[in-house]
């Protein structure tokens, strides 16, 4: 295999520590030899990677103290996704028509094999979910959201789900808070709905009900599909209304 290939698979290594949260903003990375041996990669392709990253902005050097995390990637106004969201809507459609047949599966085998540590781990984020619904803690709310759906695809045990999820979990993350924000509601009735979708899920993945806990995930993400929607078409609605209103007054 060409150095080239080896590099670059190394840097793609330590990208998914990045995106996975496993290398939070301010940790300093493991030496070199230990990133090698791990990696299984010799220390000139873990430099590579290095490099690359730090050309980047994703890490930095401190003079005689090691490389660390940057928080580039948690900044919102140099946000990826966000950026790509804005230039290109339909990019949140194509994630949400994505996640609909990801996470029915992940719903699916979660429910067939979660362990009593898997169980747990999701009971405990229905718990902090449920807590934020009551206090109207919206960014817990957000981050529960998420560990709650991340939680569901590592019970499923299924290593190209693991993948595939851990390898965009930071923009799944980043879609589900874009959502979130997008579909507030003061009356209280989107909160209400979410509430009962995501105990219905995690009650059929309980239960160990595969086929309903998908029918469940793939209802929640029709719901948020069907909610974006509506807002979306009432948003132009009033848009168009008031370009008539202008030309109405430029008329006069």
């Amino acid at each position: 295999m060409a150095s080239h290939s080896v590099a670059e698979q190394t840097r793609r290594a330590l990208e998914v520590h990045l995106l996975d949260g496993s290398w939070p903003v301010g940790m300093r990375l493991p030496a070199e030899r230990v990133l090698a041996e791990t990696l299984g990669v010799s220390r000139n392709s873990v430099r590579e990677a290095i490099f690359c990253l730090k050309e980047r902005g994703l890490l930095f050097s401190r003079h005689g103290s090691g490389v660390f995390v940057s928080d580039r990637l948690q900044t919102a106004i140099s946000s990826p996704w966000r950026q790509l969201v804005a230039a290109h809507p339909d990019l949140r459609w194509d994630t949400l028509e994505f996640r609909r047949e990801l996470e029915g599966a992940t719903a699916y085998y979660a429910a067939l094999r979660a362990n009593a540590s898997d169980l747990e781990n999701i009971e405990g984020i229905v718990r902090r979910l449920t807590d934020a619904y009551d206090t109207g803690e919206k960014e817990e709310e957000y981050r529960a959201d998420a560990d709650f759906h991340e939680a569901i695809a590592e019970a499923s045990h299924n290593s190209m789900f693991l993948y595939l999820h851990s390898g965009i979990v930071r923009m799944l993350r980043e879609h589900i808070c874009l959502n979130l924000m997008a579909m507030e509601d003061p009356t209280g009735d989107v909160t209400a709905h979410l509430r009962r979708q995501h105990l219905g899920i995690w009650e059929r993945i309980r239960t160990q009900q595969p086929d309903e806990a998908r029918q469940a995930m793939l209802a929640h993400i029709d719901f948020t599909w069907s909610e974006l929607a509506r807002r979306e078409d009432a948003g132009a609605s009033r848009q168009q209304h008031l370009d008539q209103g202008r030309l109405i007054k430029v008329a006069g």
